[in-house]
């Protein structure tokens, strides 16, 4: 008789708890028995009791056979479809059944099979609870292209005569057809192309509201397009709180499906200048008064511009639905189109920021829907229908600032398809969403409960990682068909060219921390990989948008052949490609092809920052370096970093031989662009330079293990962006790039 604890680790495997681990350091981790509790109980599965186990661990043995078919399938395309049919039935019935089924494309076009008798293959029997359950497998050799089908299936006994009295079985579910890769554009098969990347919120302009808006992202890629440029890269735009200090990282999001509006450039919205009451607003001298201070501020005042933005949409909508929406104008029309288009997920997020304004208080924080009364807490309960029935105006006004958003950015996407940008918008897609997010609330019985997604301990983050947001629960996810994850991939994909997928070790297995527990307690859960990816390709191609892996860290080299096989860049920093052991750094052409390369990240110092210590002495005046020791071995290793990146260009002869090798207090100019010119040697297909390090940005954006001690997410740049346009190094960096191997777009930018 299996003790408890087994039973515990029987049923751990069965829903893909990892047993063991090894970290960066080599050693290895065995998962305990008190976390694979805890991780089982987030799933809630019932584990109080042995007996309790046991129906467990049975339940999901045997759940493929009870359940007829799976409830979703994803093949490759120009493969036969196999469908594994399970069927209860009588030893010696076999051949008196008949199996029907129907193919559903999205156009709304139907086909349908059926076989009977000796024409059904059965591949399998077993018994389960007294009844003796056969496989069958439908094979369909109608070639289907790539994309989502419905599939019906129904079987039935010429004698009506099925275990339990059920006359038929029947049971619908999802078909996805994939591609075998992710999309690559045609300039980009044989070649490569360079970008800029920015964080649009950090962008100063004489003209913004105090934050970069998507008038100054149109500006920034016809400004780019003209250096030759062929991509600009942007921080993820995903809705967030706007609410220090945890609500203001582009990382920790209420929704990956929707965006932040305090990227709207309100002058810009007709109903804005149409206004009487934005118009009184917007002229008072109080509120023009506010609004300098906010466009002055070496910092962004999230909240108060959210403040300023929000009254104003405010004033525009309600002109907008009388004279729009209730006219049905052009413009009442388009917004009509885009509800329908977005449907259920667009209204429960619109429904959720209603509910988060009327609930949000001092006491409980706005984006927190645990703490709303408990009838709200179900979005299909009672109380959110009621909610929606007697709250219609104020839940289309947030679905009115998703339209505007949407129209906004596409406007900046359009540019740059106009001017022949091979790439144009390079979006980033966070890992998850907060807890008390609209993500959260609308998918909430696919999503764990008491744990969180983190890292365990590396030597980036000693103690480990706490991202701080609860993780899909795998088999649950299958079980709707994919769905959040379609539509979290196709929201992003949507309007650009490349997506970065952040931490894409995270689609194969993810590091789940129950909580009261530490990172190091933690374990690895097993994710359905090649369904994910083949989901992201067939996404990708759709919608002619390259895909980008985040694959730093600990991450074992069967996955980065798995994402190159997916036609997937990986994502190679310069300041970690080394020759381990040896730290020097590799040289260019030992760079893969398939990889986007760039320098540095948002959580990472900048070049500037990165040759004066800039991170090491904020760190030390943090009281991060409690061992003084320690503090001096990081100022001299960051000393013969810096030696190893000067013999590095040497020996890509970038740098002459005779170039000295003596410490300087500052980078200049040459030496920033002499690393890019190190990286544009590289074959990789991508090459992303950062702003930042070409305006000569001391500080990164983001410190990771801080909150308030450090301003995280509401540092603006040095310099407007008039100033940057006009700025005499991006020329340079232009010509650095002006013989740079990518094709059609290498002519664009010599002609200009």
């Amino acid at each position: 008789m299996p003790s408890k604890d087994e039973l515990i680790d029987d049923l751990s495997g069965l829903y893909g708890i990892i047993h063991e681990y090894f970290d960066i350091f080599g050693n290895r981790h065995v998962t305990s028995v008190e976390t694979k509790r805890a991780i089982l109980r987030a799933m809630r599965l019932r584990i109080g009791s042995s007996e309790d186990i046991k129906g467990e661990i049975e339940r999901v043995r045997s759940r493929p056979w009870k359940d007829f078919i799976e409830p979703v399938k994803v093949i490759p395309v120009n493969q036969p479809l196999i469908i594994p049919v399970y069927i209860p039935i009588k030893e010696g019935e076999d051949r008196r059944l008949m199996l029907t089924w129907s193919i559903g494309d999205e156009k709304g076009q139907r086909y349908s099979s059926a076989i009977s008798g000796d024409d059904i293959t059965i591949s399998e029997h077993r018994w389960i609870d007294g009844v003796r359950y056969i496989r069958a497998d439908i094979v369909e050799r109608r070639a289907l292209d790539i994309g989502y089908y419905s599939l019906d299936v129904e079987c039935i006994h010429i004698e009506n005569i099925f275990p339990g009295g059920k006359k038929s079985l029947h049971k619908a579910a999802r078909l996805i057809v994939t591609p075998d890769t992710c999309y690559i554009p045609p300039e980009l098969q044989n070649g490569k192309t360079w970008g800029l990347f920015i964080n649009l919120y950090s962008i100063r302009s004489a003209r913004n509201w105090g934050i970069g808006d998507f008038t100054d992202l149109k500006g920034i890629v016809r400004w780019v397009a003209g250096l030759g440029g062929d991509l600009v890269g942007i921080n993820p735009l995903h809705a967030i709180p706007n609410k220090r200090p945890y609500g203001i990282s582009p990382y920790s999001p209420i929704s990956r499906l929707y965006r932040n509006f305090i990227y709207l450039d309100v002058d810009r919205i007709p109903e804005v200048r149409e206004s009487e009451e934005a118009g009184n607003i917007m002229l008072s001298m109080m509120f023009n008064e506010e609004l300098d201070k906010l466009r002055r501020s070496d910092r962004i005042d999230y909240e108060m511009v959210a403040l300023f933005k929000e009254r104003i949409l405010k004033g525009a909508f309600d002109l907008f639905y009388e004279q729009h929406y209730r006219g049905d104008t052009d413009r009442g029309r388009d917004f009509r189109e885009y509800i329908s288009e977005q449907g259920d997920v667009l209204e429960s997020f619109a429904i959720y920021m209603a509910l988060a304004e009327r609930f949000g208080t001092a006491e409980a924080p706005l984006f927190a829907w645990r703490q709303w009364p408990a009838q709200y807490h179900d979005p299909s309960g009672d109380a959110v229908q009621r909610f929606k029935e007697t709250h219609k105006r104020e839940i289309l006004f947030y679905q009115y600032v998703q339209w505007l958003i949407d129209r906004q950015i596409r406007e900046a996407y359009d540019e740059a398809k106009d001017l022949g940008m091979t790439v144009g918008l390079y979006h980033d897609l966070a890992v998850g969403s907060i807890g008390g997010g609209s993500d959260v609330w609308y998918y909430k019985d696919i999503i764990a409960d008491g744990v969180d997604v983190g890292a365990p301990p590396d030597d980036f983050s000693p103690d480990g990682q706490n991202w701080g947001f609860p993780p899909i629960v795998p088999n649950r996810l299958k079980d709707t068909g994919y769905e959040m994850f379609i539509n979290t991939i196709r929201a992003n994909m949507k309007y650009g060219g490349a997506l970065r997928i952040d931490h894409a070790l995270g689609m194969f297995r993810l590091f789940w921390i129950p909580h009261g527990m530490s990172p190091g307690d933690g374990a690895y859960i097993r994710y359905p990989a090649e369904d994910l990816l083949r989901i992201i390709a067939l996404e990708s191609v759709r919608n002619k948008t390259m895909v980008i892996a985040e694959d730093l860290g600990t991450i074992g080299e069967d996955v980065r052949e798995t994402l190159r096989r997916f036609h997937m860049l990986s994502y190679r920093l310069f300041y970690f490609e080394r020759n381990y052991p040896d730290p020097s750094f590799i040289l260019p052409d030992k760079y893969p092809d398939m990889a986007l390369c760039a320098v540095t990240t948002h959580d990472l110092p900048t070049l500037y920052g990165y040759w004066v210590g800039q991170d090491i002495n904020i760190r030390k005046g943090l009281g991060k370096y409690p061992d003084e020791k320690i503090l001096d071995e990081h100022l001299r290793e960051r000393e013969r970093d810096k030696a190893r990146i000067l013999r590095a260009l040497r020996s890509a002869g970038i740098l002459a031989d005779d170039f000295p090798e003596s410490m300087m207090p500052e980078i200049t100019p040459e030496l920033c662009l002499a690393i890019y010119e190190y990286l544009a040697k590289t074959p990789c297909k991508l090459l992303l330079v950062s702003l930042d390090d070409i305006i000569g940005t001391l500080n990164q954006q983001n410190m990771p293990g801080t909150v308030n001690e450090y301003p995280n997410w509401i540092q603006k740049t040095t310099m407007t962006l008039e100033e940057i346009f006009s700025d005499r190094r991006f020329i340079a960096l232009a010509g650095l790039f002006a013989s740079y191997n990518r094709g059609s777009v290498s002519r664009r930018g010599a002609e200009q």
